[in-house]
């Protein structure tokens, strides 16, 4: 199983992107187009940049997360992968059609004319092509083999695990140093060229709104998820209890935005709610990693307000295909701060027709909800939890050594 640590420690994102928004609106108000052409250069140069770390990181995260997954975990292990996977479907399922339903409704149609009718053209001076090493579907089955290869391998194995590993440690390290700090200027440039090319006060009066049925949406989720869960819990039957005892995992997720610098406190919630210390131990490191059932309702939430501002088609086939590539996509980037977004890039583009613009605003978007989407996910791995205890083997005669 892989080795979930927080791989290292930066100034609270959220705050650095909020700054970055409000001082792009506020020098749009006065920078000259010439000026805000150099942060469009760039943006375009950290847009091919990212455009070509991709694949990398899902080549590198897949593959060392599925050469990490021990056989012998058995039951558990394939439990675990079906009930995460099966709720992160839900949780995309329930985001497109509540989506689809309500934003249609308050959220302008025409915006999209409007903000063409509204855009000055503006370019970078110029930009530096870096075309990725491969498509993101040929990383993603790329990774799958080699995953399952490695584990699957008595002899040698262990040397080309080693490998995986490092790589990994090296898509996390370009991540960390290069992507993540940059990401507040790229979306600086985004905000500049939209308060320059008067676009700002047309796209923004439907934001607030779609973050009000998002925090929402993870809410009803989080409640129905219990639901079930109480249905197979062996302590307690009440699922509003079990949420309340989830709650310090919850604020702790709100603060930290990290699923893996979250598990002592899950653990520890999910002990008291009743779940086998051994269950709770294998269950929720793994759920880390493979649940991100708030992050997917985020992703397809915004997704669909977008479209539906723009005026792209779409339709229920596009987006089931799409909940599903990302169901597999998001398992490339756990812990790492706006990663699931990075790593659906490809699929949005891909699969959604998105342009550069439109996923520069899906950043901001996310990363400004990013907090809730993990504390959604975290505190659904205790109700993950509750069910893989109620179907294995239960060994109590040990003391509980995690919750202190």
């Amino acid at each position: 199983m892989k080795n979930l640590k927080i791989p290292f420690k930066k100034p609270n994102l959220l705050i650095l992107i909020i700054f970055a928004i409000l001082i792009g609106i506020g020098c749009g108000t006065f920078f000259s187009v010439g000026f805000t052409r150099c942060f469009l250069t760039f943006n375009s140069i950290f847009s091919n940049f990212l455009g070509f770390c991709v694949p990398l990181i899902v080549l590198g995260f897949v593959s060392a997360a599925i050469a990490d997954l021990e056989a012998n975990a058995g039951k558990m292990l394939l439990l675990a992968v079906i009930l995460s996977y099966g709720l992160t479907l839900g949780a995309g399922m329930l985001s497109f059609f509540t989506s689809n339903s309500i934003f249609p409704t308050f959220l302008d149609s025409d915006l999209g004319t409007q903000l063409l009718e509204e855009s000055q053209e503006l370019s970078p001076y110029f930009t530096i092509n870096m075309p990725p090493l491969m498509e993101i579907m040929t990383a993603m089955v790329f990774a799958f083999i080699l995953g399952l290869g490695v584990a699957r391998i008595k002899t040698g194995g262990s040397k080309l695990k080693n490998i995986i590993i490092e790589f990994r440690n090296i898509v996390e390290w370009v991540i960390a140093k290069v992507i993540i700090p940059l990401l507040p200027l790229y979306i600086f440039g985004i905000f500049l060229k939209m308060t320059v090319t008067g676009e700002m006060k047309t796209i923004m009066s439907g934001f607030y709104k779609i973050i009000l049925l998002i925090f929402v949406l993870h809410i009803l989720w989080l409640v129905f998820i219990y639901l079930v869960a109480a249905l197979f819990s062996r302590k307690e039957k009440n699922p509003f209890k079990l949420l309340w005892m989830m709650l310090p995992a919850y604020f702790t997720a709100l603060g930290t935005s990290s699923s893996a610098a979250t598990i002592p406190v899950t653990l520890r919630q999910t002990i008291k709610m009743g779940v086998n210390e051994d269950v709770a131990g294998f269950a929720i490191p793994l759920c880390a990693t493979i649940d991100l059932s708030g992050s997917a309702l985020k992703i397809v939430a915004c997704a669909v307000a977008l479209i539906v501002m723009k005026g792209m088609p779409y339709d229920f086939g596009m987006f089931a295909y799409f909940i599903a590539m990302m169901g597999v996509v998001l398992i490339a980037a756990p812990g790492v701060p706006g990663g699931s977004i990075m790593a659906s890039l490809a699929l949005l583009t891909s699969i959604l027709g998105f342009s550069e613009y439109d996923c520069g605003l899906m950043i901001a978007l996310y990363i400004a909800m990013d907090s809730f989407g993990t504390a959604c996910n975290v505190t659904g791995d205790g109700a993950i939890a509750i069910v893989i205890d109620r179907f294995c083997k239960r060994n109590d005669s040990r003391p509980t050594v995690y919750v202190q």
